[in-house]
């Protein structure tokens, strides 16, 4: 941050959010410099304690900030964005959560009462799961402690348990990462899209077998 700026105490400034006109500010207060805070000698604890609020607001909102603008650059500027990721002085490992969970939640599902870390913490699920686990969080008031073991909770009330098969299969990366973006855009885990897809390939092949139970198959 090449120049300072001033958080102030302004009503209007809501939670994550800081406006021009709340960043600038005639009447000295908490500073901003690219290294560091400058915090005036008798900052009142009030002020002190609004200063932490927002700059809580300002570290969340920077997560989806960041992540939308690496979806942006992934589906607009595929040959030149990692470029730009390292002109920026960002590093891509750090981004990539950012990026996933973005993309895992389009701007009407985001919840502004909830952290970037609660979504975070049901981005894997399907969106109907998400969206009712959040909605609890929300009314509730979960902390993401409580969000995770709701989440871990309803995977162990699951009545299917998952079946290795006896052979390893080879999978060129390639594929692996087409078939999480194919299971990313339906909304649906990794492992449950890859099971649901060979299910489906079965049955399209042993349809004499399957037709007369009536086998539903759901993406």
């Amino acid at each position: 941050m090449a120049e300072m700026a001033e958080l102030t105490r302004s009503n209007d400034v809501a939670p994550g959010v800081t406006p021009q006109s709340a960043v600038r500010s005639p009447i000295p207060r908490v500073r901003m410099t690219g290294i560091g805070l400058q915090i005036p000698v008798g900052l009142r604890y009030d002020e002190w304690e609004k200063t932490g609020r927002q700059l809580s607001g300002i570290a969340d909102s920077s997560a989806w900030w960041l992540g939308d603008w690496l979806v942006f650059g992934k589906t607009n500027y595929s040959d030149r964005y990692q470029l730009a990721i390292q002109n920026a002085g960002l590093r891509y490992q750090t981004l990539r959560n950012y990026a996933w969970v973005a993309r895992r939640f389009e701007m009407s599902r985001r919840r502004p009462k909830l952290t970037f870390k609660h979504h975070t913490e049901v981005a894997s699920l399907p969106f109907q799961e998400q969206d009712r686990l959040l909605d609890q969080a929300e009314q509730e008031m979960w902390t993401t402690k409580q969000l995770r073991n709701a989440v871990a909770q309803c995977h162990s009330t699951q009545s299917e348990r998952p079946v290795h098969a006896n052979s390893r299969i080879d999978v060129p990366k390639n594929r692996v990462g087409k078939w999480r973006e194919a299971a990313d855009r339906v909304g649906v885990d990794f492992d449950q899209w890859v099971l649901t897809m060979l299910d489906r390939a079965a049955t399209e092949v042993l349809v004499p077998d399957y037709a007369d139970h009536g086998a539903e198959l759901h993406v």
